[in-house]
């Protein structure tokens, strides 16, 4: 980031960028079929703080990206995580009628279109990637942390132990492993995916993927806190979730106060993880802040 422009200055403009980015790589609405299409762009476009592309855009500073390649990867981790949220939401999942302050995918459409739009989003995020403007080598690490991050051995197996531990408890290493497929790998995939565009050598993706994984970790235990202190209109989705589903959360397991004072030491710990980038560093650095500093 420059020293020139404000981080709230760089998060507006990095947050434009990030959706004048989806506009561009997402099918137009008169694409046939169009109601799917439609569908598409209601669930990727329907807001949001865009924290993924901007942390690819963050890692991505750190060396010599280009814009185009740094487009398509936050495009493309953008399109998983929409679709994540609208099979998420869907009534065999986690059954909500809220998103981002609107009604669900699933509610503004009907099911069988919600299961399409998260199927079609997924394959078009690899789309994306196989078209990016870079070397091959580079497009084929992107596709391959990203497909890792959203699998069996990441998002979708997070979930999967989610799903299987409603009404039961998990101890707390079971469930910080839960937090950190569901949650903190696709989160961890972001900051990677601008760190192989920006060609950084194996020493400081070591740094990255320490400084993605506890940011991770401490996203997601903010997000239990708010789940029980905020409210539906603040969130944007339905608040007290996971108390009336029985959910494991780390402030059901360990108590509120504990739960914000780990996201804390875990914010801290990101951090220090940055040093050896210095200044290139800053937005990264005021990412992990705003993203863990949301819960106060």
């Amino acid at each position: 980031m420059s020293e020139f422009i404000s981080f709230p200055e760089w998060l507006a403009s990095h947050t434009q960028r990030s959706e004048q980015a989806l506009d561009a790589l997402l099918d137009a609405e008169a694409t046939i079929p169009t109601r799917l299409h439609q569908a598409m762009r209601y669930a990727a476009q329907g807001g949001g703080k865009r924290i993924r592309p901007l942390l690819v855009y963050a890692a991505g500073e750190l060396g010599d990206a280009s814009p185009a390649t740094l487009d398509a990867a936050a495009t493309a981790i953008e399109c998983i995580h929409a679709y994540s949220l609208v099979h998420d939401d869907l009534p065999c999942m986690d059954d909500d009628d809220l998103r981002r302050g609107r009604p669900t995918v699933h509610k503004a459409f009907d099911e069988a279109t919600a299961l399409l739009v998260g199927d079609a989003l997924q394959t078009r995020a690899f789309e994306i990637l196989a078209l990016a403007d870079c070397s091959a080598e580079v497009r084929l690490s992107m596709i391959s942390v990203l497909a890792a991050a959203s699998g069996s051995r990441g998002m979708a197996g997070g979930q999967a132990i989610d799903l299987e531990n409603v009404g039961k408890k998990l101890d707390l290493s079971g469930l910080q492993q839960m937090h950190a497929m569901k949650t903190g790998a696709l989160l961890s995939c972001a900051v990677q995916m601008g760190g192989i565009a920006s060609h950084l050598s194996q020493a400081q993706m070591m740094h990255l993927q320490n400084y993605s994984q506890k940011l991770g970790l401490a996203f997601q235990i903010i997000d239990d806190v708010l789940d029980v202190t905020s409210d539906s209109q603040t969130l944007g989705k339905t608040a007290g979730k996971d108390a009336a589903q029985d959910k494991p959360t780390y402030v059901s397991l360990m108590g509120l106060d504990y739960a914000r004072k780990q996201a804390q030491e875990l914010q801290v710990e990101a951090i220090a993880s940055l040093a050896s980038f210095g200044s290139k560093a800053l937005a990264l650095k005021e990412l992990a802040l705003l993203m863990v500093n949301r819960g106060k």
